[in-house]
């Protein structure tokens, strides 16, 4: 094989100048013969000085011949794995190195001749067992042919640096707190879980390091696989692990523990959040790091806050994991000692199960973030499982609250009307105002289906304002074509509307912008919201009062029922809760009571008592819920002044309102 510097300028060992192409040391193009001991010396010089280097170098070198055995090594070298150099010759690398570690493909590459060099990261065999960390560049020396002859063998002590880096990584995965793995660590294994072909962690770092320090192609090995990438991975063939595996999360938060920081300080809770850490990690992360014992396939961690959680690898089923949870409830509801004081815990525990294929890590911990909140709202220290049927209505919840402000820009709610019949003539006296939802994908929404999201979201202030305004608009139409009725439109008032904006101005532009008599306006507005506590809601219904505007209690019987302070409110109507109307239903056959009658008679008296109290007090009473003709008429005998339901008419379309005021009539539906 030609050699690699052949056609090269070659120095002239004594003078280094260029000697050309030639052997001689007498080449014409040099100009200078020096003579064959002049050679000499300067062939010795410089093995001398090549020697001296060696034996001096900082850092650490051997020389290592074609049968793996040290040729020689230098001071430095020797002292770098606790030995003398002249005792390091003809020991063989394997001695130092482990085998089974050594890039050993691309090292028979290197002695081939088929490369010139070789970086490793290796861990060296110190005499007093502890290990070298060592960044190695081995080079080939050849001969004048080209062939290889020799390995050069240069060795960079970097255990320190190794150590330091370590310390760092562990401090990046762990949380400095309780010691636990913590947020990062956690989605790294959850993402290996899924194999290499899962979404990247949201920690943002690469899921495993596969290149060298450097990052050249001349690197010989990979780091090794530890940890996630192993578990991702565990052939090392780059294929994703088996599907049919399956994984389970455990999500746990403590319970009330914002008041125990609030109560006994930071510093007690830390307390705490170290105690728990160290029970769970006894109890359920603890295993032989095979899979076997307690807290095989397990990992515990810590993600913020009091929030932990237990992932479980290859799991058996959502038993195993209800069990586990269930243990942890147990685990964590012993007495804490701390600051001082015994603690007394408890969690709540979201568990999510299923095969790695049916799902991903986000949808995993998304889906385990909301049975954690079920947990809580289901009452607290216990565990609640992953429920499709609940996500899926969760998850139906959640995009109506975000759709509903860009669904009353694009004009998807409509306003029905259903009539409000006196019960002494039949007569329509007025309509409430009743606002559904034309949803592309989910159809007619219900009021129930979504003005509750509004008033969690604030929606409930612009959407009332439409509804306001819609009403009013469709009011004055009705009084334009029939002034002789006065027919009013009575509208909801959700309590929100009168925290969150100037209510009483609201009401204002919109009768001044649809021309409507404040008289024919009603609004609506629960009990419970206006004999709350707190003025504003009393002092906004006032100045509402003060401006001719019809004012009326809805579900009334259901709330505070504070008489003395109804007195005292600018109220006109009360509208009976329909709970109260079901009891309202024809006599036992034959006369034969029983309790269920029992009940319509008490109902009845209810009812007649309120109609009475309501008239004693100027007011009128309206029934909601009337179903049929022996209802509306025991109703009419009690006193009651108007009523609604489907057995006079289904809410509707306003021009169903204007057909029965040209009736003059309403007929039963």
């Amino acid at each position: 094989m030609p050699g690699r510097n052949e056609g090269a300028d070659r120095l002239c060992p004594v003078c280094s100048a260029p000697l050309g192409l030639r052997d001689s040391g007498s080449d014409p193009d040099h100009g200078t013969d020096h003579g064959p001991d002049a050679l000499v010396d300067a062939l010795q010089a410089s093995e001398s000085r090549f020697r001296a280097a060696f034996a001096d170098a900082g850092i650490g070198m051997a020389l290592i011949g074609s049968d793996d055995r040290i040729i020689e090594a230098n001071p430095a070298f020797a002292a770098m794995i606790g030995h003398e150099a002249p005792n390091l010759v003809r020991t063989h690398i394997h001695e130092i190195i482990d085998p089974e570690d050594t890039p050993r493909r691309l090292y028979l590459e290197l002695v081939r001749g088929e490369r010139d060099r070789l970086r490793v990261e290796k861990q060296l065999k110190h005499r007093e067992g502890r290990v070298v960390w060592s960044n190695v560049t081995i080079s080939l020396i050849r001969d004048g042919a080209g062939q290889p002859m020799y390995t050069l063998a240069m060795v960079e002590d970097v255990t320190e640096q190794r150590l330091l880096g370590d310390q760092l990584a562990y401090q990046a995965m762990h949380d400095p707190l309780t010691r636990l793995p913590n947020r990062t660590l956690f989605f790294e294994r959850l993402n290996a879980e899924f194999g290499p072909g899962a979404e990247p962690s949201s920690s943002g770092l690469p899921r495993s390091l596969d290149r060298g320090p450097d990052g050249g192609d001349d690197f010989a090995e990979p780091r090794p696989r530890t940890g996630a990438a192993e578990a991702a991975d565990p052939t090392g063939d780059g294929e994703p692990a088996d599907p049919g595996r399956r994984v389970g999360l455990c999500y746990l938060d403590l319970d009330g523990f914002a008041a125990i920081n609030e109560t006994l300080g930071h510093h007690a809770g830390d307390e705490l959040l170290v105690a728990v850490a160290a029970r769970l990690e006894h109890g359920f992360a603890r295993g032989d790091g095979q899979g076997n014992g307690p807290g095989g396939g397990r990992l515990v961690a810590r993600l913020g806050g009091d929030e932990f959680a237990v992932l479980v690898c290859d799991s058996a089923g959502s038993e195993q994991l209800t069990a586990l949870a269930a243990d942890l409830i147990k685990l964590l509801a012993e007495p804490f000692h701390v600051a001082g004081q015994q603690l007394a815990v408890t969690a709540s525990v979201g568990v999510v199960e299923r095969r790695i294929v049916e799902t991903t890590p986000t949808d995993l911990l998304k889906d385990a973030d909301a049975t954690l909140y079920w947990s809580k709202a289901d009452g607290r220290a216990r565990w609640t499982l992953y429920d499709p049927d609940r996500g899926a209505h969760q998850l139906t919840r959640q995009r109506l609250a975000t759709a509903l402000r860009p669904a009353l820009e694009r004009g998807e709610f409509t306003v029905e009307y259903q009539p409000l019949v006196g019960l002494a003539d039949g007569t329509v006296h007025g309509a409430e105002a009743l606002v559904r939802w034309r949803h592309p994908r989910y159809g007619t929404l219900s009021p129930d289906r979504f003005i509750p999201l509004a008033e969690e979201s604030g929606a409930i202030v612009p959407l009332g304002k439409w509804v306001l305004e819609e009403s009013c608009r469709q009011a004055k139409r009705w009084l334009l074509e029939f002034p002789e009725a006065e027919a009013f439109v009575s509208v909801n008032l959700a309590a929100r509307q009168i925290w969150d904006s100037d209510v009483v101005a609201d009401v204002a532009q919109a009768l001044k912008l649809t021309g409507l008599p404040a008289r024919l306006l009603q609004l609506e507005i629960t009990e419970s919201a206006v004999l709350g506590p707190g003025g504003r809601p009393v002092q906004a219904l006032q100045a509402l009062a003060d401006m001719g505007i019809r004012i009326a209690i809805d579900d009334f019987g259901t709330g505070y029922s504070n008489l003395a302070y109804l007195s005292r409110l600018p109220v006109h109507v009360l509208k009976l809760d329909g709970s109260f109307i079901e009891g309202f239903r024809d006599p036992a056959p034959g006369g034969r009571p029983d309790s269920r009658f029992r009940r319509t008679d008490a109902d009845e008296q209810i009812v007649g008592a309120m109609v009475q109290l309501a008239h004693a007090l100027g007011l009128t009473v309206t029934a909601e819920g009337i179903e049929n003709a022996s209802q509306a008429e025991r109703l009419r005998l009690t006193g009651c002044d108007t009523a609604q339901g489907w057995y006079f008419a289904r809410p509707g379309e306003a021009e169903r309102i204007a057909a029965i005021l040209r009736e003059g009539r309403v007929r039963s539906a």
